[in-house]
């Protein structure tokens, strides 16, 4: 019998991985919370999704599609939770009690929200013994055409993945493999959550954009258009803060523009070469609103907490501050209310080291 995979949410991207993930041969559990129950209302009781683009095409009958928590993981090893950021405490709290021990929990991607994951798992007083894991980005560029039917642009050629414990890396690795051949481990879900690009490159190209944004209610390429020469070197100020970060973790990783290369993104070259010479991102258009993902997940799930983080740890991030107060106050919000804080992620009150150790054994160090 082909596996069980339970995949968490009713987005873009759940809704493409689910369907792949079935046409592929597993057996796919496409489970939202219940106040999103109206993500999978269109989909009925077919239970069909739509999928066209560089993967394949079909309308594949999904295995299962459910709000019930308890169901919907009862019988999966495998949990895909591809959600925004945001709602990944919501997921959390609805999934501690349910989980099982054995299972693996994989954020796609993650922004360090395996770290507050496991930590709400474990408030909720669960026992069971669970890996957490996290990538750095979705495996997919990918969009809804419909409210039944997704299209994938382009498929991550090098999927970042971290786990907590990081000793587990390889076991999620196993599991995921059959259906994402092109991962690439990091020691740590530490060096996945910095590893992200979008927060990287939204802010930045979104706060630079914002008047086009609001004029042209997004009708432009943002990527092709709007990823100038002026605007990549913006990039790479935030970026030169990101690497600062992860070095005084002692984490290595590559620069924003070899990771894109490296990811398959575009061609090697500058920043703005890759980007403009990607097919891939070429195609995607502006949020039509400022009010969208690409700051209100980007700013206080990225920039945000790679910030209060690398405080933390010595390493100041004025750029990435900037960014924070700029977007904050372009819409009218506070980012660095809605932040997700080294509190929230269980680590406010270790130092390097201890941080360091945690990521890697995911429990010698209190949360």
């Amino acid at each position: 019998m082909a596996p069980t995979i339970a995949v968490l949410g009713g987005g873009n991207t759940a809704f493409a991985v689910a369907a792949k993930l079935t046409l592929d041969g597993a057996r796919v559990t496409l489970c939202e919370v219940p106040d999103f129950r109206h993500t999978l209302e269109p989909i009925g009781d077919t239970r069909k999704i739509g999928l066209t683009g560089v993967t394949g095409e079909g309308e594949p009958t999904i295995h299962h599609v459910t709000t019930d928590l308890r169901s919907g993981l009862s019988e999966a090893e495998l949990v895909l939770l591809i959600v925004p950021s945001y709602a990944h405490r919501a997921f959390a709290k609805a999934c501690g009690p349910h989980l099982q021990s054995g299972q693996v929990v994989v954020l796609m991607p993650g922004n360090l929200g395996s770290f507050e994951f496991l930590r709400i798992v474990r408030e909720c007083g669960s026992t069971a013994t669970v890996t957490v894991a996290e990538t750095d980005t979705a495996p997919y560029v990918c969009r809804k055409l419909t409210s039944t039917s997704a299209h994938i642009w382009g498929v991550v050629s090098a999927l970042g993945l971290g786990a907590l414990p990081g000793s587990r890396v390889s076991r999620v690795q196993s599991l995921l493999e059959p259906w994402f051949p092109n991962l690439r481990p990091y020691d740590s879900a530490l060096a996945a959550g910095l590893a992200s690009m979008n927060p990287v490159v939204h802010p930045a190209g979104v706060l630079l954009n914002a008047g086009r944004i609001e004029r042209s209610r997004g009708e432009f390429y943002f990527y092709e258009e709007g990823i100038t020469p002026g605007v990549c070197r913006l990039i790479h100020a935030v970026d030169g803060e990101r690497l600062a970060i992860a070095e005084a973790l002692e984490t290595e990783l590559a620069p924003v523009d070899q990771a894109f290369h490296l990811a398959g993104f575009g061609p090697r070259g500058d920043l703005w070469a890759t980007i403009n010479g990607s097919r891939m991102l070429t195609q995607l258009r502006a949020p039509v609103t400022l009010d969208s993902r690409w700051l209100t997940e980007d700013v206080p799930f990225g920039l945000a907490t790679w910030s209060l983080l690398g405080t933390q740890v010595g390493v100041d991030c004025p750029v990435m501050r900037s960014i924070v107060d700029l977007t904050s106050k372009m819409l009218g919000v506070d980012f660095w209310e809605m932040a997700r804080r080294p509190e929230h992620l269980g680590i406010h009150r270790m130092s390097k080291r201890a941080l360091l150790e945690f990521s890697l054994d995911g429990g010698t160090h209190s949360l």
